[in-house]
């Protein structure tokens, strides 16, 4: 079915409000025979005519009435949506759905979203949470968020924005034999009889866990599972077994130790979409890339082929 374009109810406005075609066309800085053409294919459009033409000025036939206060609608409904799209690329207002493994909303994003809020306050942020990596890139191609963080999606066919090599750590009690160690690392392979605080099946660092235990020769054994990742440093602090966690999500004021895997154990972090970003969403990547802290102060991530090589080898980055 045809209908009105927003042209038409432009011309049918100002015809009304200069009361002639000949203002109407001065104002609308067209022809008067191009007005009139435009005229007469709304009237064909909505059925019936909408204006009566006098000798100095024009009169709206019933049709024309009952048409004109819709017509005043339409224009300015579409004046708004101009607006606000004229808001959102200057980030002034709107929402942006951002979805995240669970790691990442505990380690880098926190300092990034109070950094956006100050920015732009009224653009709003909507958090979607998964446990898995293949959970989040299944959510991301569903058109569930407007941008994804986790690790670099396998095959993903969109823009993808790196954001640094993320180091895992080794946390232990703090009256654990071997906490002291003086070069601040221990290999898996010296925690292969304890029985570790795994994670849920359905949390990604289980798999992550399993494929690099199995790397040193043995399964580790789960003392306890956590369902959150947030849980797993403060229980194997609190004695229940060794965990390993991505360093960047424990507090500085963390009362275990922190140990680096040896070999160290990495994965690529990226930020990615299906299609080239709008403002708002390069607008948030671009800070998330200047403001992310991969990784805390005493775990730093070296970027070069060999720490690559290494990372694949030790971690999985399909994994969550």
């Amino acid at each position: 079915m045809a209908v009105p374009t927003l042209r038409q109810l432009e011309y049918l406005v100002t015809v009304v409000d200069t009361g002639s075609f000949t203002r109407a066309a001065e104002r609308l800085h067209v022809t008067q025979p191009a007005l009139s053409h435009q005229m007469r294919a709304l009237e064909s459009t909505v059925g019936g005519p909408l204006l009566e033409r006098l000798p100095r000025s024009v009169r709206l036939t019933p049709m024309g009435r009952a048409v004109l206060p819709h017509a005043r609608a339409a224009l300015a409904e579409a004046e708004r949506l101009h607006r606000a799209a004229r808001r959102t690329a200057g980030l002034e207002e709107g929402e942006l759905e951002v979805a995240v493994i669970y790691s990442v909303s505990l380690g880098i994003l926190p300092p990034v979203l109070r950094a956006w809020r100050r920015r732009h306050p009224g653009v709003r942020i909507r958090l979607r949470e998964y446990p898995h990596a293949d959970r989040l890139q299944a959510a991301m191609a569903a058109g569930r968020a407007d941008l994804a963080i986790g690790p670099e999606p396998a095959g993903w066919e969109g823009p993808i924005r790196e954001l640094g090599v993320e180091e895992f750590a080794i946390v232990l009690p703090a009256d654990d034999p071997l906490a002291d160690r003086p070069t601040g690392t221990l290999a898996l392979t010296d925690l292969a009889d304890r029985a570790w605080v795994h994670y849920a099946p359905d949390n990604g660092l289980a798999d992550l866990l399993d494929h690099v235990c199995a790397q040193a020769g043995f399964h580790p054994q789960a003392a306890i599972r956590a369902e959150q990742t947030s849980a797993a440093p403060l229980l194997a602090a609190a004695g229940l077994g060794p965990a390993l966690v991505p360093a960047n999500i424990v507090s500085p004021h963390f009362d275990g130790i922190l140990l680096r895997p040896d070999p160290p154990i990495r994965r690529t972090l990226v930020a990615y979409t299906r299609t080239r970003p709008d403002p708002i969403t390069a607008a948030f990547a671009d800070l998330l890339a200047r403001q992310a802290r991969v990784n805390p102060p005493g775990f730093p991530a070296t970027a070069t082929a060999l720490d690559r090589k290494d990372a694949d080898a030790s971690a999985d980055p399909q994994r969550g």
